[in-house]
């Protein structure tokens, strides 16, 4: 028994012949151990390569992941939230508009407290679409001041400058409060052709949306060949509801069964969009109050605001378009978009003086963010700075 006891492990040593060589300068008493490992690793191997399947197997539903798609699409609902820190302020946005530049370089040079320099103020103010009315008042309360030595240095004349704008826009900041004691409250969008209506309608869906109330927009805009179809898309990427009809159809139909439809269901505003006309264009104009009267017929008072959108880098031409539609169809306030970039920015003191409308909106850029309600304060911040080297 002992005998066949001391056979019995010469077997298992000719697998460790075979490292014997790479351990040869080792002593047969290390050696032993050695080899125990790589037999354990050798009897373990199938079960090392089993949960290495298994890992690449639980891991790979993690890399397609198909299903995080959805929440994806879901987040520009969520996206304001964190994206508010980041939004651009209003001096970065209007720094690169004509008011900004060409007043800023006039008072950057420290200038005399002379007449010389109260007429280039007014020349610059002029240019940057204030208006004549306007700017000869500004500078003739600023003239008469300084003749009573009330200015001591240019810094001080900035600043009454500013104020003086401030409270010249100040009365038209009045932001747009939507009634909903009137179901659907109507709002009426109207403009001149390429002035941004159906991209404002689509941030103001947006917007009030986010407000917490039931929004649905009306196609009313059946002349322009794209028009019908970038409101549907603006729908749907606010999943909000939109009533259309075909191309040519008449505008004030479709507004009339998008009203029947937002009462039906009980939704609280209704955005109307309407073709984009020249000012000039009086059949066109007319319609307008076609609509009014044909809105009238469901409900005496809709529609409840009228919102004449205005591009900011038309300069006076804007007092003109005022004028026309307010006639028309009874313009109740004002959005102004474009600010940004090249736009001169004065017409909005130009618009103060001439009708005192309220201007209810501002755009200062392409995102959802950047539509605005007016600040008269905040506005002229960023059209002029607080001092000189500001």
């Amino acid at each position: 028994m002992f005998k066949f006891w001391k056979k019995t492990p010469k077997p298992a040593e000719p697998p460790v012949a075979p490292a014997g060589e790479a351990v040869a300068e080792t002593p047969a008493s290390e050696a032993a151990p050695a080899a125990v490992p790589e037999a354990a690793a050798a009897a373990l191997a199938p079960e090392v390569a089993s949960y290495e399947v298994a890992a690449e197997a639980a891991a790979q539903p993690a890399v397609e992941a198909p299903v995080e798609e959805t929440p994806i699409f879901d987040a520009p609902a969520v996206a304001p939230a964190p994206a508010a820190p980041a939004k651009k302020s209003w001096r970065e946005r209007l720094s690169g508009s004509a008011f900004a530049r060409s007043l800023g370089s006039l008072f950057s040079r420290k200038p005399k407290l002379d007449e010389a320099l109260l007429e280039e103020l007014e020349t610059a103010l002029i240019t940057a679409d204030v208006g004549v009315a306007a700017s000869t008042e500004l500078v003739e309360s600023l003239r008469k001041r300084l003749n009573r030595r009330e200015f001591d240095d240019a810094d001080q004349l900035l600043a009454a400058l500013r104020q003086s704008l401030i409270e010249l826009a100040t009365p038209i900041a009045q932001p747009l409060v939507v009634d909903t004691s009137h179901t659907p409250f109507v709002m009426l969008m109207v403009g001149v052709n390429g002035v941004g209506k159906t991209t404002t309608i689509g941030k103001l869906a947006r917007r009030y949306q986010q407000q917490g109330l039931d929004v649905m927009l009306a196609a009313g805009d059946t002349f322009r060949a794209a028009a019908v179809e970038q409101l549907k898309t603006w729908g749907e990427r606010n999943q909000v509801p939109v009533v259309a009809q075909g191309s040519g159809s008449d505008a004030a139909s479709v507004i009339f069964d998008a009203l029947q439809s937002a009462r039906s269901r009980g939704l609280d505003l209704l955005i109307a969009d309407t073709a984009g006309r020249l000012h000039t264009q009086g059949g066109l104009m007319d319609e307008l109050g076609k609509i009014r009267r044909v809105l009238g017929k469901l409900d005496a008072n809709a529609p409840h605001e009228v919102l004449l959108v205005l591009d900011g880098t038309t300069g006076q031409n804007a007092i003109n378009q005022v004028r026309q539609f307010r006639a028309a169809i009874g313009v109740t306030g004002l959005v102004v978009t474009k600010l940004d970039g090249t736009a001169k920015g004065g017409v909005i003191f130009a618009l103060a003086k001439e009708f005192g409308l309220p201007v209810r909106f501002v755009g200062l850029g392409e995102s959802l963010d950047d539509l605005r309600e007016f600040d008269a304060t905040a506005f002229v911040d960023g059209l002029l700075p607080a001092a000189l080297g500001g």
